[in-house]
């Protein structure tokens, strides 16, 4: 991606450079940043998907971490840039991406924990469970694979549900 210049978008889109810039003032930084929030929404709206039919917060975050580790597996780009860039990629998660992603996931996945957790805890829960799938993805586990619904239910069972205790049906 770095290689690549304002005038092979533009080639590629069908546009003039001219034009790319009217869209997007900045040029190629604004445009990936846009690229990187479509993602971003994508990611999350599928997620969602996969998880509105959860009956228990198990259930839930099984579902979550299930189909977020199948998500990035099967994402083509990523896999190539960790592939052909892999310290390149951690150093852009390690200081400037990382903040940004569990911030976007607590914004997306507190919302679908807090009828089981409360609002004040759901945001925790999401954060944690954004750092431990992309901890795993990142550095696979011998123990764990949370792209696995048994593994990951085991893993949800014994690690992540004895610190986020549901609430009693009155709260």
């Amino acid at each position: 991606m770095a290689k690549v210049t304002v005038d092979d978008i533009a080639a590629e889109a069908g546009i003039s450079r001219a034009t790319l810039y009217r869209l997007f003032p900045g040029g190629k930084v604004v445009l990936y940043e846009a690229l990187r929030r479509r993602d971003s929404a994508d990611f999350f709206t599928e997620l969602e998907a996969h998880v509105d039919r959860a009956d228990s917060l198990a259930d839930l975050l099984v579902r979550m971490v299930v189909e977020a580790t199948r998500q990035l597996r099967a994402d083509e780009e990523l896999q190539v840039m960790l592939a052909s860039r892999p310290g390149e990629v951690a150093m852009s998660l390690s200081f400037e991406g990382l903040p940004v992603i569990f911030e976007t996931a607590t914004a997306y996945l507190s919302p679908l924990v807090a009828r089981w957790i409360g609002e004040q805890r759901a945001a925790e829960l999401a954060e944690l469970l954004s750092r431990l799938v992309l901890s795993y993805f990142l550095t696979p586990s011998r123990f764990v694979d949370l792209g696995d619904p048994e593994s990951a239910n085991r893993f949800v069972a014994n690690h992540v549900l004895p610190a986020f205790p549901t609430l009693p049906p009155s709260e």
